[in-house]
């Protein structure tokens, strides 16, 4: 799972240029922001590099916190 929705809605940027930037299509990233496909882990680190965040802010850990 990830948080690219969640981050994009934070920062006021739309899915739409999030695809420009990366050089994908819309359909592309919006499969992302929707959890249907996960980005490989070099795609994950372009997105964070172009919002200007940690790659750890765009994952949803899968450990609990004790």
């Amino acid at each position: 799972m990830n948080r690219i929705k969640e981050v994009l809605e934070q920062k006021g940027i739309k899915q739409t240029w999030l695809a420009e930037k990366l050089g994908k299509s819309y359909n592309m990233v919006n499969a992302y922001a929707q959890n249907r496909q996960q980005p490989r882990l070099e795609t994950l680190m372009d997105i964070a590099n172009i919002l200007d965040i940690d790659v750890k802010d765009l994952i949803i850990s899968n450990k609990e916190n004790n």
